[in-house]
């Protein structure tokens, strides 16, 4: 043994060993698992770091680039079955490995993760300017410095709160959160400061696409070597009359979600306008805070042109057994009070008693900085493979405009942001950057959650594996013969295995 003995735990004989399968064991309280194949044993942490996920209950399948990857069961991160290196967010660590060594036909596992060997550091006179500092913008920074980037990384943004997990707003912190309470952080103050990644906290009022001058709201202008523009996206503001009464809420930003808290309790009447992620993850949240809600939306089903009508359908008779009114095809007219709300009008002259509105409409991105002809119809930046906008300048996450099947999309999503950014991080340093995997997302409502995989495309027939009613199926969306995407509830293990094997193209 290359140890002493007591630095090994043994875990289980060879031969009980089953091959290309995710095994869990523990050495004390420290949950693990091995993976198999043939002669060679690889054991890792038994928890996904970003949420602490099973790993147990993922699945270890061969991607579409041959390569073998563990992938959690809950939000799709994957690794490297031989080194367990992060392949795809939204994790940002690597899966930690321990020694393993078989005597005896016995495997025998250490008790300390290997050390991991730091690349060498590069570039250390370049500057690197992140305009934003969300998920793409902190994915972006630890890439950067997971390659070995040396230079300067500078975050600007004007939130003066540590960057968070913006997701967690309508699934977690509206539901569940206490009052004050921040959402979680993405990453702690002294991770900052131990990879010297500088925040800024001020606006950009201008990017140069051209030269790469950025200009600011209050500090010096600065022109850096790269550029990664990952600024999202804000609420969309309702346009009727009453708008700017008190009470009248959008939910894009911590304090947003505070306001509501503190706002919120179980004698008050909730109307959500909206019946998109926004508006039926929030609707679910104030349900469990006790508040009385009615959703207001423009169409038939929740998620109806994303999800069909049978899941769509299921969604809204969930919400609806849970006290939900549910208010279909209507527009909100006008919201009514003197000072504060006290009900909405509808275009069909009926009025709802409200004394809170949230509204769910949907965002714009944020490119106020940039020039109205450099960005689409789509209001997004068009970019190519690469996430590349011009010459040292990139853009990813809800402002990136990419190009699939012959269309371009606007992905707002949290997973695929931080896959483009990791993809621009790698390019600025001159490295392949990668390929964009499939999108993915998922939404949660109570304690049912839906899983979808695929690009935003129109599809004809939908084919249903399961009971959409029990929230325990597959759903296939076909365009003629071929699957544009899935959407899947209590199915974890499937989807982790489409998540990387899944090919629409």
């Amino acid at each position: 043994m290359s140890q002493d003995l007591l630095d090994w735990t043994d875990v289980m004989a060879l031969n009980d060993l089953p091959e290309e399968v995710i095994t869990p064991f523990s050495i004390g309280d420290k949950a693990l698992v091995l993976y198999r194949s043939g002669d060679q044993i690889r054991a890792f942490d038994g928890k996904c770091p970003h949420k602490g996920a099973p790993m147990e209950q993922g699945v270890a399948c061969r991607s579409l680039q041959g390569d073998v990857q563990l992938v959690c069961p809950w939000h799709k991160a994957s690794f490297s079955a031989e080194s367990g290196r992060l392949i795809e967010p939204p994790a940002l660590d690597p899966l930690n490995r321990y020694p393993v060594e078989v005597h005896d036909d016995r495997v025998l596992v250490g008790k300390q993760p290997m050390s991991q060997t730091a690349p060498a550091p590069m570039r250390e006179h370049e500057f690197v300017a992140v305009i934003g500092a969300g998920a793409a913008a902190i994915a972006a920074a630890v890439t950067l410095r997971e390659e070995g980037f040396a230079g300067r990384v500078v975050l600007v943004s004007p939130e003066p709160d540590l960057p968070y997990d913006r997701t967690a707003l309508s699934k977690m912190v509206l539901g569940s959160g206490e009052e004050g309470a921040p959402p979680p952080a993405l990453r702690p103050a002294e991770w900052y400061d131990a990879h010297r990644i500088e925040r800024l906290i001020d606006r950009a009022v201008n990017v140069d696409l051209e030269t790469r001058l950025i200009t600011l709201e209050k500090g010096n202008p600065f022109t850096p070597d790269h550029i990664l523009l990952a600024s999202g996206s804000r609420a969309r503001k309702l346009d009727v009359p009453g708008a700017t009464l008190e009470g009248v809420h959008g939910l894009r930003s911590a304090q947003d979600a505070q306001q509501i808290i503190a706002a919120v309790d179980k004698n008050t009447s909730v109307v959500v306008i909206g019946s998109g992620f926004i508006g039926m993850e929030a609707a679910a949240a104030l349900r469990k805070r006790g508040a009385g809600v009615t959703v207001v939306s423009q169409s038939e089903l929740p998620f109806q042109k994303q999800l069909g009508d049978s899941v769509a359908g299921a969604l809204r008779s969930l919400h609806e057994e849970k006290g939900v009114a549910f208010i279909a095809s209507r527009k909100v007219k006008a919201i009514e009070g003197d000072k504060a709300v006290s009900a909405v009008t509808l275009d069909d002259g009926s009025t709802i008693s409200a004394n809170l509105v949230l509204a769910g409409i949907g965002a714009s991105p944020v490119l106020d900085y940039l020039p109205d002809y450099a960005i689409n119809n789509q209001g997004g930046l068009d970019v190519d493979e690469s996430m590349r906008v011009a010459p040292h300048v990139y853009a990813v996450g809800d402002i990136a405009s990419m190009a699939h099947d012959g269309q371009r999309y606007r992905i707002e999503h949290w997973r695929t942001a931080q896959c483009q950014a990791r993809i621009a991080a790698r390019t600025m340093l001159g490295l392949p950057g990668g390929t964009l995997p499939v999108p993915w997302f998922w939404t949660q409502h109570y304690d049912r959650k839906i899983e979808y995989l695929g690009w935003p495309q129109s599809f004809d027939r939908v084919e249903i594996d399961g009971e959409a009613d029990r929230f325990d199926f597959t759903a296939r969306y076909l365009k003629g013969d071929k699957i544009v995407g899935l959407a899947m509830a209590g199915r974890p293990k499937e989807m982790a295995k489409e998540a990387v094997t899944f090919d629409d193209a």
